[in-house]
This record gives structure tokens, sequence and C-alpha cells, in this order.
């Protein structure tokens, strides 16, 4: 059920249509706050005019924010990547950087977008932790964080990391589908019966009834 209904993610994007590492951290950074199918069209849009970090770093911010002008916060982002291209060549010799202490000298570029560009450019074990991941970890039970960040530490400890890379493509379609955020999908969920949230609506109920 899932895989018939599931919208396009991101993570899906990447997987099937980016080759290379420079394109897959920029659309991760496009990506924030914005549906995946408004970044998906924007990054081809862009990528078409400014297929690489040298092209993107003579880019006029002008320019480059009327490509992507549809995603969240499109002037700060289009400043934000052409920094991003800018650095990549001045500092890296043209190479996006394969370790997450450099990946986070970045502008725009938190721990997720880090893991996604080791995950999907570099095809290295990460756990890409969004809001979904981390909403659906602590409902089951896995983690108890507050912070997606605090809820990658945790799994990288709980859960070995050959299931990272499947972990990262379903928690997110499962997030938007099933465990959404607010009316999740509990009833048809395969894994309510192991579920945290799930029991305590359950003992919830029981317990009004009994009043």
């Amino acid at each position: 059920m899932l895989q018939k209904h599931a919208p396009k993610t991101l993570l899906g994007y990447l997987k099937e249509e980016l080759s290379d590492s420079f394109k897959v951290l920029v659309a991760t950074i496009l990506s924030h706050r914005t549906r995946d199918e408004v970044t998906s069209v924007a990054v081809k849009k862009l990528f078409s005019k400014y297929p690489n970090a040298k092209a993107l770093s003579l880019a006029k911010h002008s320019d480059v924010e009327l490509l992507i002008r549809p995603v969240g916060f499109y002037r700060v982002k289009a400043r934000h990547i052409i920094e991003v291209a800018q650095i990549i060549i001045n500092r890296f010799d043209g190479r996006v950087p394969d370790k997450m202490e450099e990946l986070l000298t970045l502008p725009s570029v938190g721990r997720k977008t880090a893991n996604a560009v080791l995950a999907f450019g570099f095809d290295k074990p990460s756990l890409i932790i969004d809001t979904h991941a981390h909403r659906i970890t602590n409902r089951l039970g896995l983690v108890k964080t507050r912070h997606p960040d605090e809820t990658e530490m945790e799994l990288r400890e709980k859960i070995d990391e050959r299931y990272w890379q499947p972990l990262n493509e379903l928690l997110v379609p499962f997030g938007k589908v099933i465990c959404k955020p607010i009316n999740p999908l509990c009833q048809i969920c395969m894994l309510k019966d192991i579920c945290n949230y799930f029991n305590s609506l359950k003992r919830g109920m029981k317990v009004r009834a009994k009043k």
C-alpha cells in the first residue's frame, strides 16, 4: 500500500535522477521547507542552465532567483547555493567534500543535508533524519529525543549501518502517507502493535470507556 500511494520524495529523486555530489548538495539545500515536488521542478530548471559548481559560482543572483522562485525562501537560498559553489571552487578545488566536518562548514548545510550528500553523492552509510524520521522513531519508541540530530546519534548506536540506507528511503514516504503529523492512519499501520504512540492511544480510549 505504501509503495503504491507514496508521493515522490526528494530522496527518491536524488537516487533516481541525480548522479553527482554537487547536484545532491544543491538539491537538498533547496528542499529545506519546500515540498519535494516543487524542489524537483526547481532543480531541473537550475541545473539545465548551471550544471556544475563552476557555472553556478559565476551566476547572477537575480538569474538564480528566477529559476528557483517556487521554493521557499528562494532569495536566501539563491545566495547560499552560489556561495556554496564558490567555496567548493576556491577552497575544495572544485570537489564537494566527502567528510561530515567539512560539509558542515558550507552555508545552509546541517547534518540532514550533509548526510544526504554522503549517502547519495558518495554512497557512504549515513542516516538522514528529517522531521518525519524523527517523529516516526519517537512514536515507535526507538528513541526518546527532542531534536532530529539527537535522534540520528541514538539511531547510529541502535541500528546496524547496513540498514541505514533502506531506512532513509522508507521513513519519509511512510511519514507522509501513514504516520502523518496530524491524524496518522494508525488503524492500517503494520507497525501499530509495536508502536508506543498507538498503544498509548488504546490505553486512553479504554480509560475513557470505563468512565
